[in-house]
């Protein structure tokens, strides 16, 4: 920015009238100070150079600090520099004076090693870019006993400890020259007991183990700033899964909020707004701006790594854009930051002291005022106080939605009439329930914190079961699902913290079984449904894929497994949350159940060849491709599908791979994708994640798991039968390099072009006899496997494309569509296939062992399909069955229909 000579020379006149301490810098810098004036606040910092380590370290920092703060100061009074650009610069000097006082002391220490095996972790407003002007630093130091330098006899740690007091002096020690940085070292874990600097294993393990909830949230602000940066990194690295979690702690959350409400109580003469007022801690002040967008981060940071901004301003501004805080709040209150944060550093620039408040005294208040290029201290009051209220205000809306709400009463005439009010008639099964949690006989309620959460959730808890369509019976899966629990105070805080979510949990398990065994088994999925995002249109595979790979980086096998579990079952039960919510239409959550399945495919296959590339190497210009057939193949998975798979590597099957330990080409993908199964359907800690059917491949059990294309397309053209053809009319290569999937793409459409002859329908009318034989109907809603059902659809569609050589496209609902535009089915099968895949997708998931018997998920289940109510639905079914038993009448030979009936 260039300003006229007028602004700069109003600055200086300011600053050497009213900030006694930066006018000392002014006389003792007078060269700095004309090429402000000349040039401007850049060109002039250009010109201050970082010293030398050497023996007057202690006189040169000092010089170079007041020379820097006196430029910032200038550049900032000027409005050259606005409070983002002064606050980065800040703490740029600060980065620097760090590693310079740090190779300083290595110097005195160990002369002839580099500084290295020493890291300095910035907290607080250094770890943001945003250091005061006049603030102390709160770093922890770590150190690395196997590397550090140090004299032959010294032991590490006490070696690291002397490193480190030199470091402190030489940064904090006030000579005649003043001082570098203030350095306040007590926010590493138990200050009052543990050594200055701390082996990185050590503090590795008291973080994943028993760190405080502020110490989570002074790390949303934190990097490895000076010294030996690769270990800050890697130990930052180490403890993401403590200051990012995926699982929220609400009663984490519900400290941290408190730790402001203590600091309003604790500097109460600073909270009046006028003179005195603290800056910093007061209401509606910068602290509560910082928790603001702090507090939210930890609720959503864990699961979206676009939130973890360590600066206000640009967390406010990833809030906002995520749609986590309202627009218009995020860009005033990164206003209100700028402003409290402009005249803080005024207040600081006076005498050089880390102060936050205003003066009381008239004169000294119309300093800071006259500083800031204000009237009087007036006029600075007039220009603070609007801004303080908003802030207050916003951050207050804050504390209420995280009130907690007053309990059940424990009188037991009045709980009963309070459980009758809130619908459970009678209130006695549920007397009882909540007497057997309150006495702490289960294990999740043995803990006093456990039964406190339980109070808190309780009043939301019992107003949400009342609601639901059968209130006992919810509360009994409910109760079951408690007793299933090691601990429940996280998830108590979790309901009481956010009650849309007891609404949810409650119409699951009302609702949808298959849920709620899900959340029995891993309660934690709950936490995935705060994310509003939960309910948008479920993510295609490249979407899945470019919000996984970032929290997958550099895991081991082992915790790659768990962790793509992990998100899989996440997604998959928000996908079924959003059918009980009826908030998605059931075709739509079956693509997305297909997409996840893909996405999960393609990075554990990934990671499979990897670490199999490792062993035995790669087999040259040859890779593995996978198929996907049946319900998979063509996008339609339900919420318990499996997945329909054939194996195929490309390539000369008589290769050899070029590892340590080569293997031949069939032996070596055998072997690979047998690892790929096992990746896809193994339980391990994280539970399970999908069964796997290999039996469509060529031969079937009998042939060998994976084979070349060219044997693939041989078989397939020579000896497959008439069904095998039929399946491969699902099928769809997920997995290769776009080369090699276009290729086997190629040989499966020549293989269902060639002309058929009239056997096609005989053949799979007997097939179809078959399985009727094999297995019967489950009941008259076994909408897949009995007469006129899903099967029988597949089977006529998939014999009209046969013998017509058209419409082959693994998705059904596009394939029908053609063959109706092509007169080659009825118009009305399009409209019956969606209906039956609808109904089937949510049967799946409310009814998985026949039909719903509760009527309020009778009416989830129409409603998803289109349907007013359970009557109607019914008519429907009945309607799109006789519609698809025609079509297959009119398809299978005269004797076949003669033989059925």
């Amino acid at each position: 920015m260039t300003l006229p000579p007028s602004t700069r020379r109003s600055a200086l006149d300011r600053l050497t009238a009213d900030a006694p301490f930066l006018a000392r810098l002014a006389e003792l810098f007078p060269e700095d100070v004309a090429r402000f004036l000349a040039d401007g606040t850049d060109t002039a910092l250009a010109a201050v150079t970082a010293p030398a380590v050497d023996e007057e370290v202690m006189r040169t920092l000092r010089r170079w600090r007041g020379r820097t703060a006196l430029l910032l100061a200038l550049g900032d009074l000027s409005g050259e520099h606005d409070v983002a650009a002064t606050t980065r610069r800040l703490s740029e000097f600060a980065d620097t004076a760090c590693d310079l006082a740090l190779a300083a002391a290595f110097a005195e220490r160990v002369p002839d090693a580099a500084p290295q095996g020493l890291a300095v972790i910035a907290l607080g407003k250094l770890g943001s870019f945003e250091l005061n002007y006049s603030s102390d630093i709160d770093p922890i130091l770590i150190f690395d006993p196997a590397t550090l330098p140090r004299r032959e006899r010294d032991d590490p740690d006490e070696a690291a400890v002397r490193i480190a007091r030199r470091f402190v002096e030489i940064l904090s020690a006030r000579t005649a020259d003043g001082h570098v940085l203030r350095v306040d070292l007590r926010l590493r874990p138990h200050p009052e007991v543990t050594p200055i600097v701390l082996p990185v294993n050590a503090a590795i393990s008291y973080y994943e183990s028993e760190a405080l909830a502020w110490e989570q949230a002074a790390f949303i602000r934190s990097r490895a700033s000076a010294g030996d940066r690769a270990l800050g990194t890697r130990f930052l690295e180490a403890i993401q899964p403590f200051i990012w979690r995926r699982s929220l702690d609400f009663r984490q959350l519900k400290e941290i909020g408190a730790m402001s409400d203590r600091i309003r109580d604790h500097f109460a003469q600073g909270q009046d707004f006028g003179p005195g007022y603290d800056l910093k801690r007061g209401r509606g002040g910068i602290r509560e701006i910082e928790f603001f967008a702090q507090v939210h981060q930890l609720i959503y940071g864990g699961r979206d790594p676009a939130l973890r901004a360590p600066a206000t301003v640009d967390a406010l501004a990833a809030l906002a854009g995520a749609g986590r805080v309202a627009p218009d709040v995020a860009a005033r209150l990164s206003d209100h930051y700028a402003t409290l944060r402009r005249i803080e550093h005024r207040l600081q620039m006076i005498d050089d002291q880390q102060t936050h408040s205003l003066p009381v005294q008239p004169d000294a208040l119309d300093a800071v005022a006259r500083l800031d290029g204000e009237a009087d201290g007036a006029a600075l009051l007039d220009t603070l106080r609007p801004v303080v209220g908003d802030v207050g205000a916003c951050y207050d809306r804050l504390v209420a939605d995280r009130a907690v709400a007053t309990g059940l009463p424990r009188d037991e005439s009045e709980l009963a009439a309070a459980l009758a009010a809130a619908g459970f008639e009678p209130p006695d099964p549920a007397l009882r329930t909540i007497a057997e949690w309150r006495s702490g006989k289960l294990r999740a309620l043995r803990s006093p914190a456990a039964l406190e959460a339980l109070e808190t959730m309780l009043p939301e808890l019992m107003k949400a079961i009342g609601a639901a369509p059968d209130p006992a019976a919810t509360l009994i899966r409910f109760d079951k699902l408690v007793a299933g629990l090691p601990s429940a105070v996280n998830f108590f805080h979790l309901l009481a913290a956010q009650p849309a979510l007891a609404r949810v949990a409650t119409r699951i398990l009302s609702l949808a079984p298959t849920l709620a065994d899900a959340l029995a088994a891993r309660v934690e999925l709950i936490d995935g449904l705060i994310d509003a995002r939960a309910f948008d249109a479920p993510a295609d595979k490249a979407e899945l894929i470019a919000e996984w790979t970032p929290g997958l980086a550099g895991l081991d096998y082992e915790r790659l497994l768990d962790r793509v579990r992990d998100r899989v079952g996440e997604r998959r039960f928000a996908y079924g949350a959003q059918l009980v919510a009826g908030a998605a239409d059931p075709l739509i959550v079956a693509r997305g159940y297909s997409d996840l399945a893909e996405a999960a495919l393609q990075l554990l296959a990934d990671a499979t060849v990897a670490e199999f590339v490792e062993a035995h190497g790669r087999v040259p210009d040859s890779e593995l491709v996978i198929l996907a057939l049946g319900r998979f193949g063509g996008q339609a998975l339900t919420h318990a599908s499996d997945l329909d798979l054939i194996y195929l590597f490309t390539g000369d099957h008589l290769a050899e791979s070029d590892g340590p330990r080569p293997l031949g080409a069939t032996t070596y993908y055998n072997r690979l994708a047998q690892r790929v199964t096992a990746a896809m359907s193994v339980p391990t800690a994280a539970g399970k994640l999908y069964d796997v059917d290999v039996r469509l491949r060529p031969q079937g059990a009998q042939g060998p798991l994976v084979v070349t294309v060219d044997s693939f397309e041989r078989y397939q053209r020579e000896e497959a039968w008439t069904w095998e053809h039929m399946a491969l009319l699902r099928a769809r290569p997920v997995y290769g390099s776009d080369a090699a999937r276009g290729e086997v793409a190629r040989v499966i459409a020549d293989v269902l072009a060639r002309p058929r002859g009239g056997s096609v329908a005989t053949e799979a009318a007997a097939m179809r006899a078959r399985i009727a034989a094999h297995k019967p109907p489950a009941g008259p809603l076994d909408v897949k496997t009995g007469a006129g059902g899903l099967v029988d659809l597949e089977f006529a569609m998939q014999v009209v494309q046969l013998q017509s050589g058209r419409c082959h496209d693994p998705h059904i609902p596009t394939a029908l569509a053609c063959l109706a535009a092509a007169g080659l089915a009825p118009d009305a099968i399009v409209a019956a296939h969606r209906l039956l895949a609808r109904l089937l997708v949510m049967l799946r998931l409310t009814a998985p062992d026949g039909e719903p018997q509760a009527a309020a998920a009778r009416q989830l289940v129409a409603a998803a399909c289109g349907c007013d109510n359970w009557p109607a639905l019914l008519e429907a079914h009945d309607a799109a069955r006789q519609e698809v038993a025609g079509w297959w009448a009119a398809i299978r030979p005269a004797d076949e229909q003669q033989e059925t009936k």
